[in-house]
């Protein structure tokens, strides 16, 4: 782990890998719950990153946290959310033969993997689920569409994703869902947020 002060309140956590990044994002949590951490406005993981923002002394926060150990993220903590889909994308066929399957078995392949959020971004309720294995991994489009429609389930790379509002998009659609990803008069507004596990459960078209 690097750390790395960001202005005068702000400590960025550098990691080389996402895994250590998302175990120590844990591990902030839970101390900030034990009430072991000291004063923090806000925790912000990324990709391999973790921002903590509104630090009252970064240099000392930055000596205190290079101590601590995170353990492995536990596949089973945290909470549970499901969301439905209809594994009925435009990209099936393509994400089909990418992986080698039949394309009705992209449905059943993709809901038989429990994800984890990861990190939040891109838009409002946008999150980067991880756990899809290495070998399903698949590209971005070649040339992005100008709108992609609000509930598309999607995949890029080692990600999968949902576009919780009509936006332009690469990514590879799989599916829809009917699940609301982002509602400003809901609390909290977004249905998924760093450390949720997430399953789809398919739906028939």
């Amino acid at each position: 782990m690097r750390a790395l002060e960001v202005g005068e309140r702000a400590l960025l956590l550098e990691f080389e890998r996402g895994e250590e990044a998302r175990a120590f994002h844990a591990e902030l949590l839970r101390r900030r719950a034990a009430g072991a951490l000291p004063r923090v406005r806000e925790i912000v993981p990324a990709e391999r990153t973790v921002l903590l923002d509104g630090v009252t002394d970064p240099a000392r926060l930055a000596a205190r946290v290079a101590g601590w150990a995170a353990p492995p993220l536990d596949a089973r903590e945290g909470p549970l959310v499901e969301v439905p889909v209809r594994y009925d994308g435009p990209d099936l066929d393509e994400v089909a033969a990418l992986w080698g399957v039949a394309p009705a078995e992209v449905g059943r392949v993709h809901a038989a993997i429990e994800y984890r959020v990861g990190f939040c971004g891109f838009a409002p309720g946008f999150g980067y689920l991880t756990g899809l294995p290495d070998r399903f991994a698949v590209p971005r489009r070649a040339a992005p569409r100008t709108a992609v429609p609000a509930g598309s389930v999607a995949l890029a790379g080692p990600y999968t994703g949902v576009y919780p509002r009509a936006s332009p998009g690469g990514w590879q659609l799989i599916g829809t869902t009917r699940a609301v990803l982002w509602d400003p008069a809901r609390e909290p507004a977004a249905l998924l947020s760093p450390g949720l596990r997430v399953r789809f459960t398919e739906e028939g078209v």
